[in-house]
């Protein structure tokens, strides 16, 4: 039985339970990144930063607008960026403390590894 380091043995939570744990740590995540300057947000601050071969994950809210979406997308399609669409504006807003973006770069390895394998664990 192999016990996660916060001690909690994940496959005894239900899929809600597992979905609240992962949901806090890609908030913690996210709040850990922008801390310590590893964070980008704004369409255009994040196609820069993709075009300028920095980022490493990006991360688009599930609310913004198609067009936003698209142009976003290409760029990172084009820059070979890592992608991944979770959550609300409102809620990454909150875990990061940029309010009003909708998309978000991770310029560290190390945050946008273990921030993508927390969303992923979301969605299962």
């Amino acid at each position: 039985m192999k016990k996660s380091r916060y001690g909690i043995d994940e496959n005894m939570l239900s899929p809600e339970e597992k979905k609240a744990f992962y949901t806090k740590k890609v908030a913690a995540y996210l709040g850990f990144a922008a801390k310590a300057g590893k964070l980008s947000a704004g369409t255009n601050t994040c196609i820069f930063t993709m075009a300028k071969g920095k980022a490493r994950l990006l991360i688009i809210s599930e609310d913004l607008a198609e067009n936003g979406k698209d142009k976003v997308l290409t760029a990172a399609r084009q820059n070979g960026v890592e992608y991944r669409i979770y959550g609300h504006s409102e809620d990454l807003g909150h875990y990061t403390g940029k309010y009003g973006a909708g998309v978000f770069c991770v310029t560290d390895d190390n945050f946008a590894n273990v921030i993508a394998s927390a969303i992923d664990n979301t969605s299962k």
